[in-house]
């Protein structure tokens, strides 16, 4: 591998960066305490922050009417560039009335610190059983991700954003590599081909052979695991990241895999996420992004690979990375070794795998995952924070 090679160009040809210079932050203090107010909950915050640090070029804030409503339709932008999910900012009626578009708003955040400024361009209403019919593949309300659509404001605000300043990471100061700099770093490990894995769950041992089968055919392993808001009953973000620490440093070569946190929400959209997730990662550097079982699933609202399929539905290039799709992974007892059925010559009932569900009830009960679904180190964290809630 020779250094310094070219990386893959961002999402619609260019990085997007919308932190304020020294100069546009000093105005926007400046007008501070006379700007009407936004305050963002959770989601809209790190909507704020991933597109201000470019993970969701090429947007440069909160889509405007002719972009959401193609988005939602048929998965493009109104210049006809794929992408799956509408980032929107949806308010009250009665926080949007007093606004003016053309005008500023201040963007606080959920603790009342003022973060960001959206220049308001338009303010517009949106169907929400229309939007979650098409992105989320239903409209019941116990789907987590249609209830944050159904408990949304009727009006959603748009226009270009600035983040005032980009302040390190509450909890993982360490990993907080941002588009610009995940870029720098594969460059100067001479990496030319780099594969992107999402995740929101400890890694087992289905992941990790997913993980390593890919890096046989690429250069290096950008680890990109989830840390904005997600259900209240998936592992916490911290206990994930220990796991992730432990595997990393015992089992997988030091020099090609780069830990780094992705400060985006979980939207549980399924095939549709599974996009976009392959597109912010296309922006964070990486030229290929794993795509498994049930990617971004929830429940049993979607097909077991129907987020693989939705990739055909683009033209082959047209997404500008490259799906890698992996089987479903379990531990075969007749080989002993991680496999799928592509590899596996055993039946059914020889196939070690278990749901998250069954191994988070046998955490809970004090109980181990057997070693040929997790690292026994994994495994005694995840029991060790698991007891700790009990």
């Amino acid at each position: 591998m020779s250094k310094n090679p070219e990386v893959i160009a961002a999402h619609g040809g260019q990085l997007v960066n919308r932190i304020a210079t020294a100069s546009e932050k000093e105005e926007f203090l400046g007008q501070a305490e006379k700007l009407p107010r936004v305050q963002l909950d959770e989601r809209a915050l790190s909507d704020l922050v991933m597109i201000a640090i470019g993970g969701f070029s090429p947007l440069t804030g909160f889509m405007e009417q002719a972009d959401y409503e193609p988005v939602v339709e048929s998965m493009r932008l109104a210049n006809g560039l794929p992408w799956s999910i509408p980032i929107i900012l949806s308010v009250t009626e009665e926080v949007a009335e007093p606004l003016k578009e053309g005008s500023w708003v201040r963007l606080d955040d959920p603790r009342g610190k003022f973060v960001g400024i959206l220049e308001l361009t338009q303010k517009y209403r949106y169907n929400k059983a229309h939007e979650v019919t098409n992105v989320y593949g239903t409209d019941e309300s116990k789907h987590p991700g249609v209830k944050v659509v159904y408990d949304s404001g009727p009006i959603n605000l748009a226009g270009p954003i600035w983040l005032l300043e980009r302040d390190p990471h509450r909890q993982f100061p360490k990993y907080q590599i941002d588009p610009a700099d995940t870029r720098a770093l594969f460059q100067a490990k001479g990496w030319r081909s780099v594969v992107g894995f999402q995740t929101r769950n400890p890694i087992h041992r289905a992941h990790e052979y997913i993980q390593k089968c890919a890096l046989e055919t690429v250069d290096g392993l950008l680890l990109h695991p989830l840390v904005g808001a997600t259900k209240s009953d998936d592992i916490p973000a911290d206990v994930r990241m220990r796991c992730y620490e432990i595997i990393l440093e015992k089992y997988y070569p030091k020099d090609r895999v780069i830990l780094a946190i992705n400060p985006a929400a979980m939207r549980y959209a399924g095939p549709r996420e599974a996009i976009f997730h392959a597109l912010v990662r296309k922006n964070y550097g990486c030229t290929h992004f794993i795509v498994g079982r049930d990617h971004a699933g929830v429940g049993d609202y979607y097909g077991t690979y129907d987020a693989q399929y939705i990739f055909d539905e683009f033209q082959p290039g047209e997404l500008g990375i490259v799906p890698m799709k992996f089987e479903h992974a379990f531990y075969c007892q007749i080989t002993q070794t991680m496999a799928t059925s592509k590899t596996s010559p055993s039946t059914p009932e020889q196939r070690i795998h278990l749901s998250g569900t069954k191994v988070r009830e046998m955490l809970c009960r004090g109980e181990l995952p057997p070693p040929e679904f997790s690292r026994p180190e994994v495994a005694a964290e995840l029991a060790r924070a698991m007891q700790g809630q009990t």
